[in-house]
């Protein structure tokens, strides 16, 4: 179009010109309403259709531009945690003050305001650029984008009836990853019914119509598998130890123990808790880790050979969630071996029972033959760590195969409890399934029966994207926050700073179990993620007492509870109690030496984690594996006590190999989440 005085004209195409305007190449041109009404009518149509498409477009596409670059800056009311968005702190290779003590328990009174900390946690709203995200020999799960659905298809060979519905399970409904609402059903009774169906063919995969799990991976071809990892085994001398100590438990446990939950290395012979192959399966991600080849295919074989679920025993909710379904998750993830996908679903669905419960909280004991599920025999009531450190491993199970039933079931335990009024955050460790309260008058405490409860809050919004407007992590701020409040102390001479326990809910006790060490790591993690600076100091603080835990005993290996003292009368800062002085080869203080490596690339901490691996080498090491000791008080009399437990080759020999590689960012923290039980499960956009 041309414009000239006040007339508008339409330059047409050459004949078309010619015959309008005459033989005068020179006259003037005609106006528009002459040159319109000489058109013909299709012509005039087709110019209205096309100046009205262009109106529509540009009345429709402008808002959306301005909404998209506005969507960035959510409402700050809405808390939008965010990769992007969240404050990275000071480096943590930098020394604190010698105060920091006081700095951390006097920083209770700026932290017990949680809407503060959360405001302080989020920058001013800015707009974002998308960031290129570094190249890792650590990637995530593959997905598949939403424009291979036709491809999908064809490569699978689906019957039309099912084409729609399997191409929206092996797609992941990655079509929906920007979405922040959680994958899961907001429908109990459905939820209910699905659980009572499943039951009846766990070989099928539930909400599915008798899709059986060999159909489901019988359709999903290379493209679909999870990309697989390779790692490249042992780089140092410290690490080729830790792969030696691992091959020496190993053969111990393949000469006495093979098939069997765990190995009693001194009396050659094997203990069976569930009967379902613990060590072989805590282990297999440890070896693919440390890149021991034959040993991962031979535990392998027996996964596909020899791993049956339909066994007539009780078996904990918890225990084979975190070390079962977790090992086989994480081993699918970096090997993409289909048969560990496999396993997962039975398991899975063999697992459903336990949230059949009038409440929704889960039965801590199901039995996987008879696939039902009741409250421990000695109680009525299951522990709160136990049935919220199951979260991380239900959902992972439900995107991998699109079952939003797995993540329902648990997440709404997260919801459950979230609703229940707590201490200042921190929860009691006794919750009763059929009523869905916590006991009245329980121990509060971050050690046994409570910590991973503290752990997941946190794992589980780094495994969801950190973003959102999450209740998740809401809740963590604010147990922090009553740990500063309810549980921090320091001791009178020493100054150590140590978390202790409320005995009934109110009466503090200076005790403080060895499965506490996890925290300082997992407190690190969070500031990572944007955390509260107190929350840096209480960890560094924490982790330095806990190392003291090993250091002041002649054996350098810490006992399983430590006594802090009140009062300058008392002689010690940091004592033990006779029937507490075992060390059953736990690795939350390594799992801790490890996050502080991994995450500021201070090799002293590597430094401390060796000084703890050569006592386990003096002390713990017997002629077919290593063994869990009774007393780490005296180096004459250790009392070893004959059990080498699953999760020191599933953990504490992971942690270590981890902690001693020259890369600290062998696994990268940003792209992959452990569980509590150390098995690596990829981090999600939602």
């Amino acid at each position: 179009m041309s414009e000239k005085s006040d007339h508008i004209t339409l330059t047409l195409n050459e004949s078309s010109s010619s015959t309008s305007s005459g033989t005068q190449s020179g006259s003037r041109n005609k106006s528009l309403r002459r040159s319109w009404n000489q058109l013909p009518r299709c012509q005039r149509n087709l110019i209205i259709l096309i100046i009205a498409a262009m109106c529509i477009s540009f009345v429709f596409l402008l808002p959306s531009d301005l909404v998209t670059k506005n969507a960035v800056n959510l409402d700050t009311n809405g808390l939008p945690f965010t990769g992007q968005t969240a404050v990275r702190r000071n480096n943590l290779g930098e020394g604190h003050n010698d105060d920091s003590v006081n700095k951390v328990i006097s920083s209770q009174g700026d932290s017990a305001d949680l809407a503060h900390n959360l405001a302080n946690i989020l920058p001013a709203p800015a707009p974002q650029k998308q960031e290129p995200q570094p190249q890792s020999d650590i990637e995530n799960v593959v997905n598949i984008p939403q424009t291979q659905r036709e491809q999908q298809q064809e490569h699978l060979n689906i019957k039309p009836i099912e084409t729609a519905q399997l191409a929206s399970i092996l797609n992941n409904e990655v079509n929906n990853a920007n979405n922040l609402n959680p994958r899961h059903s907001n429908n109990p009774d459905e939820d209910r019914t699905a659980i009572e169906a499943s039951i009846q063919d766990p070989s099928t995969l539930p909400t599915l119509n008798g899709v059986t799990i060999e159909e489901f991976l019988g359709r999903i071809d290379l493209k679909h598998l999870p990309q697989k990892q390779h790692f490249h085994g042992p780089n140092n001398e410290r690490q080729e130890a830790v792969v030696n100590a691992f091959r020496h438990s190993w053969e111990g446990y393949k000469k006495y123990a093979w098939g069997h939950d765990n190995l009693k290395p001194m009396s050659e012979s094997s203990y069976d808790w569930f009967g379902l192959g613990l060590t072989i399966i805590d282990s297999l991600d440890t070896m693919y880790i440390m890149g021991l080849e034959d040993e991962f295919v031979e535990a392998r074989n027996w996964v596909n050979e020899f791993l049956n679920f339909d066994v007539n025993r009780d078996v904990n909710l918890f225990e084979v969630t975190i070390r079962i379904l977790g090992g086989l998750l994480s081993a699918y993830h970096l090997s993409a071996d289909k048969v560990f996908l496999k396993k997962s679903i039975e398991l899975g669905n063999r697992l459903l029972p336990c949230f059949l419960s009038p409440s929704g909280i889960p039965y801590s004991d199901v039995n996987l033959a008879a696939l039902s599920a009741h409250a421990p025999k000695w109680s009525p009531d299951s522990s709160t760590s136990e049935v919220t450190t199951i979260q991380l491993e239900f959902r992972d199970l439900s995107r991998l195969t699109n079952v939003t039933l797995y993540e329902s079931v648990a997440h709404r335990v997260n919801e459950k409890v979230h609703a229940l009024e707590k201490n200042n955050g921190l929860v009691p460790i006794f919750i009763n399934a059929n009523t869905g309260t916590f006991r009245n008058y329980a121990t509060i405490s971050l050690g046994a029966r409570g910590d991973s409860y503290y752990e997941y809050l946190i794992k589980q919004w780094i495994q969801t994207g950190h973003k959102g407007n999450d209740f998740l992590v809401s809740d963590y701020i604010q147990a922090i926050d009553g740990v500063f409040s309810q549980l921090l102390k320091r001791t009178p001479k020493e100054n150590h700073v140590y978390i202790g326990e409320l005995i009934n809910g109110k009466e503090f006790k200076p005790k403080m179990d060895h499965l506490t060490c996890y925290l300082p790591g997992t407190l690190l993690l969070g500031h990572h993620y944007g955390m509260p600076d107190s929350h840096l100091l209480l960890a560094k603080d924490l982790l330095e007492t806990c190392y003291q835990t090993y250091m002041k005993q002649p054996t350098q290996l810490a006992p399983e509870i430590s006594y802090f003292a009140l009062t300058e009368s008392e002689e010690l800062d940091i004592y033990v109690k006779p029937n507490d002085a075992h060390n059953l080869l736990r690795p939350e203080f390594v799992e801790s030496l490890y996050y502080f490596y991994a995450l500021t690339g201070n090799r002293s901490y590597q430094d401390m984690g060796w000084t703890i691996f050569q006592a386990f080498e003096k002390y713990a090491k017997v002629a077919h594996g290593y063994s869990s000791i009774g007393n780490v008080k005296n180096i004459f009399n250790t009392r070893l006590r004959d059990m080498m437990e699953s999760f020191w080759l599933g953990e504490t020999l992971k942690y270590f190999y981890l902690l001693f590689s020259n890369n600290p960012k062998e696994i990268d923290l940003e792209k992959w989440v452990f569980n509590t039980e150390a098995h690596p499960l990829p981090v999600r956009e939602n």
